[in-house]
């Protein structure tokens, strides 16, 4: 009896004894003694076990010795502070090699309230080009095509793109600015125009030789439609701040007379250089 007694205190004794816990980076924990601990490595021995293994201090998060004190020796960031480095990267990326450059996202393009088909926006984007390019100056004006293909790249369409910031769409383009522009054309009235014609000329109606006057008459119409065009045009920078918007109506009423208003508004932007 006395004997299991003391079986029985050994056992409890040493369910009570508390170990060295070892957090690895990769989550994994390794419960038993650390024996040495240098500036490279620390040399450890599994609970039960007498045989030591090395582990690399770079792969350790922490350990949690038996007298409660932790010692941490690989700090893992915080998301906020990865966030915040990847930031300052980026940053520094844009501000050297981001500069100065433009790039003129497709154009929305709505007529009568529903979207119109992408070749209008690809129009209207390559027309913004054509004249913003002649007259930038020192800015770079990115190709459509090259814009369209990068959006492409960085997963940017139609319907994604409302999932992207403009600083987002500065760092996949690789620019300082990106323009977006929204046509609106809604049809309005129509104009009639008539305009007609009177003839008279002789007829011969009888074997005698008699001549009747006869007048014939024909009258002719056109019709023309009239549109309302609104243009919105606005440009953003890599911090996503916006540093133009105007929206302005064009005074034509044909359907393409928002190409008028597009240079008016153009040369309103901060690139515009005669």
């Amino acid at each position: 009896m006395f004997i299991l007694s003391l079986l029985s205190l050994g056992v409890f004794a040493q369910d009570n004894q508390k170990f060295d816990v070892i957090l690895k980076l990769n989550g994994d924990e390794l419960t038993g003694k650390v024996a040495e601990i240098t500036t490279e490595e620390v040399k450890f021995a599994y609970k039960g076990e007498t045989l030591t293994y090395v582990i690399p201090k770079a792969d350790i998060l922490k350990i949690t010795y038996a007298s409660g004190r932790i010692e941490v020796f690989n700090k893992n960031p915080l998301p906020s502070e990865t966030a915040q480095s990847k930031s300052t990267t980026q940053s520094s990326i844009s501000s050297e090699s981001h500069h100065n450059k433009v790039a003129i996202l497709p154009f929305t393009f709505v007529r009568d309230g529903q979207s119109a088909v992408d070749a209008m926006s690809d129009r209207a984007q390559q027309e913004c080009f054509n004249y913003l390019s002649k007259h930038s100056g020192m800015y770079t004006i990115l190709e459509p095509r090259t814009t369209n293909a990068l959006l492409i790249k960085g997963g940017v369409n139609a319907e994604t793109i409302k999932g992207f910031t403009m600083d987002d769409l500065c760092n996949i383009l690789g620019v300082e600015y990106v323009m977006e522009g929204i046509i609106m054309v809604n049809k309005t009235t129509q104009t009639s125009y008539a305009s007609g014609t009177n003839t008279q000329k002789s007829k011969t109606t009888n074997e005698s030789g008699d001549k009747k006057k006869t007048s014939t008459a024909s009258a002719y119409a056109t019709t023309t439609q009239n549109y309302e065009t609104s243009l919105n045009l606005n440009v953003f920078n890599d911090k996503g701040s916006n540093v133009f918007g105007q929206e302005r109506k064009s005074f034509w009423q044909d359907q393409d007379a928002y190409k008028s208003t597009l240079e008016y508004l153009l040369k309103r932007t901060p690139f515009y250089q005669k």
